[in-house]
This record gives C-alpha cells, structure tokens and sequence, in this order.
C-alpha cells in the first residue's frame, strides 16, 4: 500500500515538471517566431521599396522616350509643313505664270484666225485666176494631179521593188546555194527510170503455149486473177506484161515464175498461185516499210503508215520510183535542216512522208498533198509533220520551216537529171500555155519559150510601151506566172525592147 502511494506521488510529481518545462519551451519558441516574423517583415519592406525604385525609374525611361519621339515628330511636321508651303507658293506662282501665257495665246490665236481669213481670201482668188488661165476647175486639176502621182509612185515602188529583190539575192543567194550544194552533195542516190511494162524472161518460146492454154483459157485466168495485160507476141524469149500498177505486174511476174517453175499451168492452180503470191507481196511491203524505216532512223510510226511506205517501192512518179525518191527527200531533209540548225529527225520524218497521199487503199479526188495530211492527222502524226507534208505543193499554207525545206528537196530529187521523164503531152501544154499567158498582156506582139520552158522571151512593141513600163510587164507576167502555173525550177521571164527588163518566177 505505501509503494502504491509513493508511486502516485512520484508520477504527480513527474507530470508536474514535464509541464513547467513546456511551457518555458513554449514561450522561447514564440519569442523566436516573433523576432522571425520582424526580420521577415524588413526583408519584404526592402525588396518592396527597391521594386518601386526600379519601376520608377524604367517609368522615367520610357516618359523621356517617349518625349524624344514627339520632339522628332514635331520636327517633322514642322519641315513637311514649310515644304508644302513652299510648294503652294511655287504652284501659286506657276498658275500665275499658266494665266498670263493664256491671255497670249488668247490673244496669238486672234490675230491667227484674222491671218487665216486673209489667206483663204488670197488662196480663193488664186484659185479662180488659174482656173481662168488653165480653162480647168480645182477637182479636174486634182484629179490629173493624183494619176500622174499615181503613175509615178507606181513605177517608183516597182524600181524599188526590183532593187530589194536584186540585194536580197545578192546577199541570201550564196548563202542558199552553199546549202543546197552541200545537201545534194552528201546525199548519193541512184537514178532509176521506172516503166508500165515488164519483161518476163522465158527459157524457149514453147512455155509461150502453155501460158496461153487450150484456146487460150490459161492466159485469161491469169489476167482475170492479176488484172495484168499479158502480150504473148514474137519477142524471142520474152513475155510482155502491161499495168500501170506496178503491184499487180509484180504479182503476175512472180506468179509466172512460180507456174513456168512448177510445171502445173491450169486456171485452178494459176488462182491459187495468184492468191499465194499475193499474201506474199503483201507481206514483203510491210517487210520493206519496216526496213526502210530503220535504215533511216525513224521510230514509232503507225503500221498502216509503214504499210504505207512500203507500198511506195511499187509507185513510180513521172518514172521515178516513189521509195527511192522519198528515201532521198528524207535524207535530204535532214541534211539540210542539219545545216540550218533545225531538227534533222522531224525534217527526215516529213521527208519520208510527203508522198503518201500516192499509195492509198482508195482513190478520192484529193491532191495528193492533201490526201497524205490527212493520212499523217488519222495516224497521229505531228501538226508540223502534217502541216510539211501538206504544204509541199503548196495547197495549205507553210506553218513551219520544215515545210518549206520538204518542199525544196522534193524538188531537187524530182528535178536532177534523169530522175523523171515528163510526158510529151504535159510538156508541150505546159509551153503553149506559158507562152498564151503572156500573149494576154497588152503590146506584147510575140512569145517565144526556150530552154525547155524555163525562159519565155516576150517581144512588145517599142511605140506601146516605153521602158518603165516593160520593167512592169516584165514584173506582172512573172508574178501571173508564179501564180498560175506549175513548173520545175524557175522560169525567167525576159521582155525584150529597145532594153531588157527581167525577172524570175519561182
């Protein structure tokens, strides 16, 4: 029981100091938190204070900056000001100046328009002196004064005319002639006449009666199937076939060959030759476009347009084989575009093509230049290329310088010497006819074509036409013809007088 008690007083006692202690604990630590606080308060006070002093004085910047820019502003509106006072004081004066000048005027004007009046007056009266003394009225002396201005000027520009043309010759005919030479001269070609009969060789004259047949039968099927006129005549040795389309004589040589070969001459196995060797040729053609193709360089045309070209081995244009002149265009083409600094490949193209117009599946009525644009515009050929095939007879006009490139080496292939042979029929129309169109102008007395039609001598009477205006006539009937006429070359027209006037026609 005492143990009990002391234990209660020792923890009474316990609890009693634990207390006292803390609240001397307490009290030091609220001191501290005080003195804390103080010293805090300081701080935020001073950085407060520093923080408006800073304001403060970026406040005072940006004021003075701001001052500074209306100072310079104010400058500025000060200087723009005088400026446009002065202005005002120098437009002031110049309508002050514009004023006085038009009072001049006003007056210079008056005194013109009083001068005016006295001229006419002066002028009226001249006129009617010299209508008095000449017996004619103003318009009548007008109108002699326009004709023989008229008269004048014309000969005036032909002079001048003919002037041009002989500078322009003289200095773009060498430089032309250098090209053509140098085209012609790199391009080598053979020279082959083409007829409408071939000769079928034969080993003895008595295949001739079993090409004929019983009463004839064999030689009927074989021009049935061919549509070839075959002349079984005296010829030693030779059979004579007649067509003008060298694809039908070609067919009927090589189906003879087959048949005279073979042995078997009869109508059942001359049509079933006929129908074979067709096929064939059909075939060497396509073969033939293909070759000539890429013997000259040119890609991705149509098949129908390489069909087409080598169908041309089997034309002939006034004799001359359509393939070998047409390979010789292109070539020509492309050499002469070379020199020109054109594309060789497009002129070669188009040099290749422009005949095309010849060897079509049908026969419209269409120029042949025509016929071949069209051809060119249905396969998907270019419009230059179109527009040169087209143009090289000129029936549309020229839209590129391919086309009159195409133009000048068709002729220089057809017009070489022994290329074609023209018909005697056509050549002698075409003199007569040069010759009556100049035997139309009036004072001409006589025409003579020479030198195979390439000159016409024009004689005129020398009380008709006097020498300006035989150089005119000379002029006119060149012109006509070069208008009118189709012809190789150039035709020079030469009107002889008491002088000579000449021009050519090209």
């Amino acid at each position: 029981m005492t143990t009990i008690i002391f234990t209660l007083i020792a923890f009474i006692v316990g609890v009693g100091g634990t207390y006292v202690l803390f609240r001397v604990f307490n009290k030091k630590a609220m001191q501290e938190a005080v003195a804390e606080a103080e010293l805090l308060k300081k701080n935020k006070l001073i950085e407060a204070k520093e923080k408006f002093i800073a304001l403060k004085v970026e406040h005072e910047q940006q004021v003075q900056e701001r001052n500074a820019k209306i100072q310079t502003v104010e400058v500025r509106l000060q200087q723009r000001e005088m400026q446009l006072n002065q202005k005002q004081g120098d437009l002031q004066r110049k309508i002050n100046e514009v004023d006085a000048l038009r009072e001049g005027h006003e007056q210079q004007l008056g005194a013109i328009e009083i001068k005016k009046k006295e001229l006419d007056h002066l002028t009226k009266e001249a006129q009617n002196q010299l209508e008095t003394i000449s017996g004619l009225s103003a318009e009548q002396a007008k109108e002699r004064l326009v004709e023989a201005l008229k008269e004048e000027a014309k000969t005036n520009a032909m002079s001048y005319i003919n002037d041009i043309m002989e500078e322009a010759k003289m200095t773009a005919n060498k430089e032309a002639k250098k090209i053509v030479v140098q085209s012609i001269q790199r391009v080598a070609t053979e020279t082959a006449i083409e007829n409408s009969v071939t000769v079928f060789n034969i080993d003895s004259d008595e295949i001739k009666g079993r090409i004929i047949g019983r009463e004839g039968r064999n030689i009927r099927a074989l021009e049935a199937a061919t549509g070839v006129e075959i002349i079984v005549d005296d010829t030693p040795e030779a059979i004579v076939l007649s067509a003008f389309d060298p694809v039908r004589r070609e067919i009927a040589r090589l189906s003879l060959h087959q048949l005279v070969t073979d042995g078997r001459i009869h109508p059942a196995r001359i049509e079933e030759v006929v129908s074979k060797v067709r096929k064939q040729v059909e075939e060497e053609i396509i073969e033939i476009g293909k070759r000539t193709t890429i013997d000259l360089g040119i890609h991705g045309l149509h098949p129908e347009l390489i069909r087409m070209v080598g169908k041309m081995k089997y034309r002939s244009s006034y004799g001359q084989n359509l393939l070998q002149h047409s390979r010789e265009v292109a070539n020509l083409c492309a050499t002469m575009a070379s020199e020109l600094g054109l594309n060789p490949k497009k002129a070669k193209r188009a040099g290749l093509l422009h005949d095309i117009g010849k060897v079509p599946d049908d026969e419209p009525e269409l120029p042949h230049a025509i016929l071949g644009m069209r051809l060119a515009e249905k396969y998907k050929e270019k419009p230059d290329i179109c527009n040169a095939i087209g143009a090289h007879h000129d029936e549309v006009e020229m839209e590129t310088l391919i086309a009159p490139i195409v133009q000048v080496c068709d002729a220089i292939s057809g017009a070489r010497p022994g290329a074609r042979r023209e018909i005697v029929e056509a050549y002698v129309k075409r003199l007569n006819d040069l010759e009556a169109l100049a035997l139309s102008y009036p004072g001409v007395l006589k025409t003579y074509a020479i030198q195979a039609g390439r000159e016409l001598r024009v004689i005129v009477g020398a009380d008709k036409l006097d020498d300006k205006e035989t150089e005119l006539l000379s002029f006119d009937i060149a012109k006509k013809v070069q208008d009118e006429m189709t012809y190789p070359g150039q035709v020079k027209i030469t009107v002889i007088r008491e002088t000579r006037a000449v021009s050519y026609a090209k």
